[in-house]
């Protein structure tokens, strides 16, 4: 697909504008996938099932709120976020979170991928007794993905409609099957089987597991015809995420496994367990995958689209290769530290600084009182993580706060640089 219909650096047009349900599928369909699966079993098994139910709905509001504001400024502006991100960072300072931005993507590319990976291994294995060299499984799921995402989004909508909704389903059997098996319902709720983790610890993964939703909202709310339909996307996060979240925390609990082949297992189910969520990983990685191409397009932009997703695979494929997987819970903590502020910093800019209106045509070099503002938070979020300082007591609401409130004070002292914000933009 050419990168005009792509609207990389441009508005997308009406011609291929599509609904809220559509969009709320492939958002829902990002949910239905291993690594969430995975987190939404190892939290519980950490945590204990109470926790684990109040940590996911505390995250699922945070993300909600913050999905709603950002969907907005997508339909509104019907831009990507990495153009988005140009008006109060600077074209130039754009440059530095984007790459941020796409480093982390290609972060949650590389898991997911390591994860698909290990479940068609652990499938071979247990329904064919072969062994597949896990570095061959990589590179050619990662191949497959490649050519799928080059499609570009109207691909994935269509695997999304299709999929996520029978897998829905297909999980949701399997949870009845589970709790029909229970002798003690107790057993399920009150278990707890490895160290514990705090609400608190438990709240702040889950947090940073989705917390460039919100940032990335508006590359698909762009799409969609109006704000009633963008606004009715997002229950593809309110609903779809604590959704897989619970469903993985019941399995893992009745279980004890968080690897779903192996919780399939249990219940005889590996064979259309894995089709299914080969189906909706793949098209979760895709996604992954088309917002890494936009991001790093913005970076270098005489690249085109399809060349930015081959040289991302790549460097996400060795990724994977090295076992990136392992640092998991460490990379989310680290998202929940810088991400928030972005967020913050663009929404006060397209609602207070900008009042609604972007202008391709009036973007400066650099946007210096975004640029402080974000690196303000993110020392000072930092310095919260590691317990420095102890500010709100969670690291993710330090960098949203300290990000927008920075960047409104730095916007209306308009720093003696020549690089301030100009609000007739």
């Amino acid at each position: 697909m050419s990168d005009n219909i792509q609207y990389t650096n441009s508005k997308v047009q009406p011609e291929d504008f599509t609904s809220g349900w559509s969009v709320g599928l492939i958002l829902v369909g990002l949910g239905v996938s291993l690594p969430v699966l995975y987190l939404g079993a190892e939290m519980t098994l950490a945590m204990g099932m109470q926790n684990a139910l109040i940590a996911f709905g505390l995250s699922t509001l945070v993300l909600t709120v913050l999905c709603l504001v950002t969907t907005l400024i997508g339909n509104r502006s019907r831009l990507s976020t990495y153009m988005i991100l140009r008006f109060p960072f600077g074209k130039q300072g754009a440059k530095i979170i984007n790459l941020l931005i796409g480093l982390s993507l290609l972060g949650w590319f590389s898991v997911a991928l390591e994860f698909l990976s290990d479940a068609i291994a652990n499938t071979s294995e247990e329904l064919l007794g072969l062994k597949i060299p896990l570095a061959i499984i990589i590179i050619l799921g990662s191949l497959f993905i490649t050519v799928t995402t080059i499609y570009g989004i109207r691909t994935l909508e269509k695997l999304a409609n299709v999929a996520v909704p029978v897998l829905l389903v297909f999980l949701i059997y399997v949870v009845y099957v589970s709790v029909g098996q229970a002798t003690d319902i107790s057993a399920i709720t009150e278990r707890v089987d490895v160290a514990p983790l705090s609400l608190f610890e438990g709240t702040s993964a889950l947090i940073g597991s989705s917390i460039l939703m919100p940032v990335l909202m508006a590359d698909f709310s762009r799409y969609i015809y109006n704000d009633k339909q963008s606004l009715l996307s997002v229950l593809g996060i309110a609903i779809g995420t604590p959704l897989v979240w619970g469903i993985a925390a019941i399995l893992s609990i009745k279980t004890g496994q968080v690897d779903i082949i192996m919780i399939m297992k249990h219940f005889s189910l590996i064979l259309p367990a894995f089709v299914l969520i080969f189906v909706s990983t793949w098209v979760t990685n895709a996604t992954n995958l088309y917002s890494v191409a936009l991001t790093f397009s913005t970076i270098i932009d005489h690249w085109t689209y399809t060349k930015w997703v081959l040289v991302t695979s790549v460097v996400g494929t060795l990724m994977a290769l090295a076992g990136f997987s392992d640092y998991f819970i460490e990379f989310l903590n680290i998202l929940a530290v810088f991400s928030p502020a972005i967020a913050a910093i663009y929404i006060i800019d397209f609602f207070y600084i900008r009042k609604q209106d972007y202008n391709l045509d009036k973007v400066i070099d650099w946007g210096l009182p975004a640029l402080l503002a974000w690196l303000l938070s993110t020392i000072l979020a930092c310095c919260s993580y590691y317990d420095v300082i102890t500010l709100s007591g969670a690291y993710f609401v330090d960098s949203f706060l300290i990000g927008g409130i920075a960047y409104v004070l730095f916007s209306r002292s308009r720093l003696s640089t020549g690089l301030t914000i100009d609000n007739d933009v």
